[in-house]
């Protein structure tokens, strides 16, 4: 507060303060003299301010040694007596050897100056120095310890000599402004409760408020564009009347992941090369044995008008954990928890993770998500599944342009792929698959006769591709995404 008051009254008598000036007149860090008044600043139109840039001499450690002490040449004088002396008698002093290796520098430059003379003695091989002239003229100590009177030259020589260095200064020059006053008062900047419970405010003088100013962002989370895709989905199938399944179970058996969807054990999707294993726990050992039963039946014999695989079903086949390969895991253990119950129409859905061994390129990685539909009712037919997947693709944008396509999948007969046309691409693209869920799924289940249950599944990363122009889809998922687009895309909207 001190430094404050100072400074308002030096403008008060000058006008004007240079701040790097100024601080050396206080001997005091200019840097505190910047903060004091960056405050001034604060009060609006106390003070009016300009940067300045300008270059300052500093001497270097040499240099204020010399100023102090005298430049060398002018030290190794001193040290020679008024008489002479052998060289190797002065090179032998005290006073020389502090010098170091600055003696010889400044032996040489006092012979060069014309202070010292040299006589040889051949005869004698001696050296002998004495002074050449009484007295001398310090003309560097004089030049270092008044910097601001040196040429241009001279700066350059001691420049060269690396007694003094150049410095940048970036300052402030402040004059007074429009509302200069040395008693300043600062302003509120809230106007509070108590303010008006008690009244001050009447006597407070307030900082102006630009109404019109634009606020700070608030630092908050971002959702990831998969997750803005994947709430516009499950906003439609809530306003659709779905359920939405418990989807957090991403280890599986292989029982409830392919065997109960009559998918036989010597399928292709079974192997290695498609599926995730897990080795520990690498076995899961408790079923419901009646089902388990009924579905070893219907794989090697059939039954409701199936004739099945013919071959025998391994149990151990089915006990092996993988990562599950779909959501239609879930669905199966649902179907089954709802044939234990009086049956009632059902709608449910899932997105959700799953996992496959895939090639890793730019439209492919092994861990992806899967949408997932199943509505559960009587006497459905597959007419009633297009008209599903119609009300439920015109939702998305894409109801008018629909194609199906038949297609095959182990636990649905009949299977359709569907198609609808890109407008971006200019071509019909894959937008899902679906179909109606085999007897030989459902009816070991319990499920009734009557009962037809319909599906159908896409993923979650290309329509978010597609909606998000990504390429690749490895900048969309996993290490390489760019957090900084995530936080600048736009809401979704489908």
């Amino acid at each position: 507060m001190a430094t404050q008051q100072v400074i308002l009254d030096a403008l008060a008598k000058s006008g004007s303060i240079n701040s790097y000036d100024f601080a050396r007149s206080l001997n005091v860090d200019h840097q505190d003299v910047i903060g004091v008044l960056k405050s001034l600043n604060s009060f609006g139109g106390l003070i009016e301010s300009s940067d300045k840039v300008s270059e300052n001499l500093v001497l270097t450690e040499e240099g204020e040694a010399i100023k102090a002490h005298g430049s060398h040449e002018a030290q190794v004088y001193n040290i020679v007596p008024a008489n002479g002396i052998l060289q190797s008698e002065l090179q032998a002093l005290p006073a020389y050897k502090a010098m170091g290796s600055l003696a010889e520098i400044g032996f040489s430059k006092a012979i060069k100056s014309k202070w010292l003379q040299v006589a040889k003695d051949k005869a004698a091989g001696t050296v002998t120095i004495t002074r050449a002239v009484p007295s001398i003229d310090d003309v560097v100590k004089t030049q270092l310890s008044n910097l601001s009177s040196l040429s241009e030259d001279a700066i350059k020589d001691f420049v060269k000599r690396k007694l003094v260095v150049k410095q940048t200064i970036k300052s402030l020059d402040v004059r007074k402004g429009a509302a200069f006053t040395t008693t300043p008062v600062r302003k509120d900047g809230d106007l509070t409760a108590e303010m008006i419970a008690d009244g001050s405010w009447k006597t407070r003088s307030f900082k102006q408020f630009n109404l019109e100013s634009v606020g700070v962002p608030p630092a908050a989370g971002v959702l990831h564009p998969l997750l803005k895709v994947r709430s516009e989905y499950r906003q439609i199938f809530l306003e659709m009347g779905f359920e939405e399944m418990p989807t957090n179970k991403f280890i599986e058996s292989s029982f409830w992941n392919f065997d109960a969807l009559f998918q036989p054990q010597q399928h292709p999707a079974r192997d290695m090369h498609d599926t995730f294993f897990i080795s520990d726990p690498a076995k899961t050992v408790t079923f419901p044995e009646d089902y388990l039963e009924r579905v070893k039946t219907v794989h090697e014999k059939g039954g409701f008008g199936s004739q099945g695989y013919g071959y025998d079903w391994d149990r151990n086949e089915a006990e092996k954990n993988i990562l599950r390969t779909h959501t239609t895991a879930i669905s199966s253990r649902m179907l089954y928890e709802l044939a234990k119950k009086p049956f009632k129409p059902v709608k449910y859905f899932s997105i959700d993770r799953v996992f496959r061994n895939e090639t890793l390129d730019a439209t492919h990685l092994a861990e992806f998500h899967q949408i997932e539909g199943v509505i559960a009712d009587r006497n459905l037919t597959l007419g009633d599944l297009m008209g599903v997947l119609s009300n439920f693709f015109e939702r998305l944008g894409m109801g008018g342009n629909l194609k199906f396509k038949p297609a095959y999948n182990p636990y649905t007969e009949p299977s359709m792929e569907v198609f609808s046309y890109h407008d971006g691409l200019g071509k019909l693209v894959e937008v899902g698959n679906s179909g109606v869920f085999r007897p030989e799924m459902l009816r070991p289940m319990g499920l009734p006769e009557d009962v037809v249950v319909i599906a159908w599944g896409l993923s979650l990363e290309r329509p978010t591709m597609i909606k998000y122009k990504y390429d690749n889809i490895r900048d969309l998922v996993g290490p390489k995404v760019d957090l900084d687009l995530a936080r600048a895309n736009p809401v979704c909207r489908i």
